[in-house]
Formats: C-alpha cells, sequence, structure tokens
C-alpha cells in the first residue's frame, strides 16, 4: 500500500497529485497551482539539529594572584603558530570541553573535569611544552 492519499491544500476538494517546489504545498490541478502563486510562498526551514553554540562567552573579570600567571604576547603567539596544537585542536571533542570551560559560569570546575580526560591532559601538556621552548630559546646564548 502506497502513502495514504492527501487532498489539495488550495481547494481543499480534490486529492493532491502535486507539491510546490518551494513550500511543499500539496495541489490537484494547474488551476491550484496558479491560485496558491498568488500568494507568496517559501521554503520550510530545515529541521536538522543546529550544534549548541553560546550566544555570547560569559562575561568575568580577570582575577590573578600572581601577575606571571598571565600569558604574555609572545606566548600566546608560540601556541598560535604550533602545528602540533593546532592539529590536535581539529578534534571536535576537544573543541566542545574547551568551549565548555569558556562558556562555564564556574570555568575552574569545567576545567577539572576536562582534565580528567586523556586527550585534554595531553593537549595541556603540549601548550606548555611550547612555553618551555619559548623558555629555553630566551635563555640559551
Amino acid at each position: 500500500m502506497g502513502p495514504p492519499a492527501r487532498l489539495c491544500q488550495v481547494c481543499n476538494e480534490a486529492q493532491s497529485k502535486y507539491k510546490c517546489p518551494n513550500c511543499f504545498t500539496p495541489y490537484c490541478s494547474l488551476v491550484c497551482f496558479k491560485n496558491h502563486k498568488e500568494t507568496p510562498c517559501a521554503k520550510p526551514e530545515p529541521t536538522e539539529e543546529k550544534p549548541i553554540v553560546p550566544e555570547s562567552p560569559v562575561e568575568r573579570p580577570l582575577n590573578v594572584d600572581e601577575p606571571s600567571q598571565v600569558l604574555q604576547k609572545e606566548q600566546l603567539e608560540s601556541i598560535a603558530s604550533s602545528s602540533e596544537i593546532r592539529d590536535a585542536l581539529q578534534d571536535e571533542s576537544l573543541q566542545k570541553l574547551i568551549l565548555g570551560i569558556d562558556s562555564s559560569s564556574n570555568p575552574e570546575i569545567e576545567l577539572d573535569k576536562a582534565m580528567e580526560v586523556e586527550a585534554f591532559r595531553t593537549f595541556t601538556d603540549k601548550v606548555c611544552m611550547c612555553f618551555a621552548m619559548e623558555i629555553l630559546a630566551s635563555i640559551s646564548p
């Protein structure tokens, strides 16, 4: 048995045989199609799930006990230029962990949770290695 018969949504009398190419409204004839086209129609929005992305990052003050804990521009550039770190950031699960920390109202707790994940610990080790290499390069003659 085929799909259930649909009633024409234009005349509401006959069985529909066609669908509008824009809005997929069922219609039965050329007359009904022309009547339907007298009023503009639009394609329905796709119903597929979109990734959940926070609309804006959580605003929080920067509270640092030691100014030396704040990354300097050179350190940030070192991280950004590391192909190893850029490659690691291609991992979607790592992206989600970082986004979860960044968008959390309590990032310390989220960071503690993330540190239980092997991929995140490996990533943080790579970031720390960038700093170590930079320090070694700055003290070498």
